[in-house]
């Protein structure tokens, strides 16, 4: 029996294999395999790689089918999206050149060279006409032209010409549907009228290419969703993180502020420093009672210790510099050299092993102006930095150690996280060898531990492999924080050495290890993870204390006296202002508890208590009310 030449075999995601006629379509595929799925499906994928459901299979290859359900859907919807766009755009504002139109995170944007900026206004008359032509479901259909002919195709579009010329390829991609023609690689979904849930966000301007040389373009930003519902929560989402927007808050509660004189060097306030402080605080106990000793090193060193270290060819860019007495020296980006200077002040034993070594170190690094934002993307950060010193046989031990250190911090604040391991990158110091060997000790602790985890190729140190932790907040915003980096190369850039237990030297294995990764971008996300409303271990002011009347200072002055001698931070509030217009200011503050004082009290000796969430309890004994405060900052809630 012979086969057939005219079929092909496919390979599906379970390994099932099915034959379909060569140059069978993805959507053949589909019906192949089922109506519903056949129904359900809006794009595929043929050996990994996404394509449209007409994608013609020219050869055995794997195939996958791509639903609403699929991770791969929201940017094939978006992409799909912004190509709507850009023909409403184009049937409003006919004298518009389109540039480039990606799908981004959340979302997707298109960038036009017009007469005026787009307005808000002008985005009500885009939305519409991008409802039209949903309604109208035009097929989305891809086709070639030549080069030569895409050029003249743009001939009046000196955007679209310069992107053709870059392009290495003989034939150009381009999709058209209705009467709007676009250069495009894809995918997209099959009509417009897949398009079920959208919105447009803001508009803004852009250089062409991001080059601040060239033209300022006008950028319109939007959203699509695979339903309305995900589309409210989206919006919603966004909603309520511009009221947790942490330099709003930071502003409000008097925790920080970022100058012009400044930019990227935030100033903490004195309610920031508490804040700060108590962080640090804990942060400090917790590692003090894990092992771990703290050191810290100089914020300026030698050039040629970062020759030495790699980062000089690896990160110069980002470095600032100074000279002193004729020599390069550096302002430090990262804590390790340092830390391995001291390390080689005298000689080690293995009897010293592990050896934990942090440091709270100040870092600077030059980031773009365009790119500061907040606490969250500064030029100088403080890092909670530790580097381990081990024997190869303590890797894995030290490893699960630094996983369960990191997982306790997390809880304590509140935050659940999700784990991915890193490997090798492009641009990598060692040998593959060496780097196979620490990647494995890296996937045996999380194996150990029994966590979840996936791998993220390529995007490890310079020096070695590393695990991440992802952390996400209240708001199901995902932050990537701690990092456990295992460094067989670093030790012998140094000649790192100790003495083993045969008398004879040996080269140390390192960790580079953060929990908190940055203390300011840190605080930035507890700001908007708390929306400003800290708990009482946290709260730069816990307790305000409000006297009725002036009759009753005296009283309220010993109330805050007594609690500031329990240790609490406490304020008082005398002005001349209605007892309601002061708790509604104290709720703004975000204050953990207000003590209103009045006749009554007095009278009985006792206060009346009320949290920031409105809860009110009379003839409280302040005794009685300490004990609650202490318990509830000693455990953290």
């Amino acid at each position: 029996m012979t086969a057939n030449a005219n079929e092909i075999t496919v390979t599906l995601p379970d390994e099932s294999k099915m034959k379909v006629e060569a140059c069978a379509t993805i959507l053949d595929v589909a019906k192949g395999i089922g109506s519903g799925l056949a129904k359900a499906a809006i794009a595929g994928k043929i050996d990994g790689v996404v394509c449209d459901l007409c994608a013609k299979i020219k050869k055995d290859a794997k195939i996958e089918i791509i639903t609403l359900k699929s991770s791969e859907a929201p940017e094939i919807i978006r992409h799909t999206a912004s190509h709507i766009m850009a023909e409403a755009v184009l049937h409003l504002f006919p004298k518009a050149k389109p540039t480039i139109g990606p799908a981004i995170e959340n979302g997707f944007y298109y960038d036009f060279d017009v007469e005026k900026p787009f307005t808000p206004e002008d985005l009500e008359k885009i939305e519409a006409e991008m409802k039209k032509i949903i309604k109208d479901d035009a097929r989305l259909e891809k086709f070639e032209m030549s080069k030569k002919e895409a050029l003249e195709h743009y001939k009046d579009n000196v955007y679209k010409t310069e992107l053709i010329r870059d392009l290495p390829d003989s034939t150009i991609s381009f999709y058209r549907q209705g009467d709007f023609v676009d250069l495009c690689r894809g995918p997209h979904l099959s009509g417009t009228g897949c398009i079920k849930a959208f919105k447009l966000m803001k508009v803004a301007g852009a250089y062409w290419r991001g080059d601040e040389k060239n033209k300022m373009l006008s950028r319109i930003y939007g959203t699509a969703f695979t339903s309305n519902k995900e589309l409210e929560t989206y919006l919603h989402l966004l909603e309520e993180s511009e009221k947790r927007d942490h330099r709003k808050l930071g502003k409000q509660l008097d925790l920080f502020s970022v100058h012009v004189e400044a930019p990227g060097f935030p100033f903490f306030h004195a309610k920031g420093c508490i804040l700060w402080n108590e962080i640090e605080k804990f942060w400090r106990e917790v590692h003090a009672k894990r092992g771990y000793v703290v050191i810290k090193t100089p914020l300026i060193l030698n050039k040629n210790l970062w020759v030495q270290s790699g980062h000089w060819d690896h990160y110069k860019d980002n470095m600032y510099f100074t000279e002193i007495d004729s020599d390069e020296y550096a302002v430090k980006p990262m804590n390790c050299p340092g830390g391995m200077l001291l390390y080689k002040e005298k000689i080690h034993s293995y009897r010293e092993f592990p050896m934990r070594v942090a440091e709270l170190g100040m870092v600077h690094r030059h980031e773009l102006s365009g790119v500061l934002a907040g606490l969250f993307r500064v030029r100088c950060f403080t890092q909670d930095d530790a580097h381990i010193f081990m024997m190869p046989s303590q890797i894995k031990d030290e490893i699960i150690g630094v996983i369960e250190l990191v997982d306790y911090f997390y809880r304590i604040f509140g935050f659940k996280y999700q784990i991915e391991l890193s490997t090798k990158p492009d641009k990598a110091m060692g040998s593959d060898e060496i780097w196979e060997t620490a990647t494995t000790a890296l996937k045996d602790a999380l194996d150990s531990k029994g966590v979840k985890y996936k791998i993220n190729e390529g995007d490890g140190a310079f020096y070695g492999p590393k695990i991440d932790f992802h952390l996400t907040d209240c708001l199901g915003r995902t932050w990537q924080c701690g990092t456990v980096q295992l460094d067989f190369l670093m030790p012998d850039r140094f000649d790192l050495a100790y003495v083993g237990e045969d008398n004879e030297k040996h080269r140390p294995v390192m960790i580079h290890r953060v929990v908190l990764g940055s203390f300011e971008r840190f605080i930035g996300i507890l700001i908007e993870h708390y929306a400003g409303a800290f708990p009482m271990w946290l709260s730069p002011l816990q307790v305000k204390v409000i006297p009725v009347a002036d009759r009753h200072k005296e009283y309220a002055e010993n109330i805050v006296c007594k609690l500031k001698e329990c240790g609490f931070r406490v304020e008082s509030d005398y002005r001349q202002e209605k007892v309601e217009h002061k708790i509604r200011d104290a709720q703004l503050m975000k204050i953990n508890y207000m003590i209103v004082l009045g006749d009554k009290e007095i009278e009985k000796d006792c206060i009346t208590s009320r949290t920031r969430e409105g809860k009110v309890r009379f003839n409280v004994m302040l005794d009685e009310f300490v004990k609650e405060l202490q318990d509830e900052v000693k455990s953290k809630k």
